[in-house]
């Protein structure tokens, strides 16, 4: 970053140079004239010379050397490594202090960066946040996220998506996920939603790819993440994960056949009996007018 941000300055300290290069004034002349110690300006007269540029720029103050910078054999090494093991930055610092080099974990992850060596794979999804619609009516806004469940032989997940107008909801056990999975069900939960999806908002799991984005978008929905590590942003559906869990799965036997079956009961029970305290004490079919 440079000393002064003064857009005029360059452009004054050319002015100045002329006036002993082309107006012959001498160099104390001007520093009495400017108000600039004499040494500046015989610097600035000096740069005026050897440039033909119609300003003198002002130069950035950073060092070009930190005190405690890594040394040359160091980042080479980083660089070696990072060419022998075509590993992360993490891999790379354990080796280097395995093998006795004293260097930071940020240190390793900076040289990699600027030596263009750090990698994204091309189905990365960059943090983008637009702006949350307001629920003012049901659909504009569903949350949509998953519940794992370990079980003794494998492993049970359970798709979860809310209505945050409504609250109207609806799950759906599976034994594996993934985008294919989480398409069906959002076509799904829209074939039995009472009303039409606008904005779906979930989390980045590996289940809600960009494969995933590509699709819900060509089928008519709009779609938003939550923020990274805030999982306050799906608070309702994080709230319902947990109510579903305490009042449902917790008696049921912990297989797919008994979840499928008492889920289904259970959400006919949350979305046309079960009575809400956010809601007034009304259930969402209620809210909604089609009980």
């Amino acid at each position: 970053m440079a000393d002064t941000t003064n857009p005029k300055l360059p452009k004054l300290r050319k002015q100045l140079a002329n006036l002993v290069i082309k107006d012959g004034w001498n160099s104390y002349k001007v520093a009495r004239y400017s108000g600039y110690n004499h040494s500046t300006i015989l610097r600035w007269v000096q740069k005026s010379k050897e440039s033909n540029l119609r300003t003198i720029p002002t130069l950035s103050s950073k060092p070009f050397h930190h005190p405690r910078e890594l040394s040359q054999e160091v980042k080479d090494k980083i660089i070696e490594y990072r060419y022998q093991y075509r590993r992360c930055a993490e891999v790379i610092h354990h080796f280097l202090i395995r093998d006795g080099y004293k260097v930071s974990l940020s240190s390793v992850e900076r040289t990699l960066k600027r030596n263009n060596l750090v990698y994204h794979s091309k189905w990365k999804k960059w943090h983008q946040y637009p702006e949350r619609p307001i629920p003012e009516k049901p659909g504009i806004l569903i949350q949509i996220d998953t519940i794992f469940e370990e079980l003794s032989s494998n492993r049970l997940y359970i798709y979860t998506l809310i209505d945050l107008f409504s609250r109207w909801a609806y799950a759906l056990p599976e034994l594996n996920i993934s985008t294919h999975r989480s398409l069906f069900f959002v076509k799904q939960a829209q074939i039995i939603a009472p009303f039409k999806f606008s904005t779906l908002q979930l989390d980045y799991g590996s289940e809600f790819s960009k494969w995933f984005t590509k699709r819900i978008i060509e089928n008519g929905f709009s779609h938003r993440h939550s923020r990274v590590r805030t999982p306050s942003d799906n608070g309702h559906l994080e709230r319902f994960n947990r109510t579903i869990q305490d009042e449902c799965l917790s008696h049921v036997p912990r297989n797919l056949k008994s979840y499928q079956k008492e889920i289904s009961n259970y959400l006919h029970y949350y979305n046309y009996e079960r009575p809400h305290m956010a809601l007034a004490m009304k259930t969402p079919m209620e809210m909604l007018n089609l009980k």
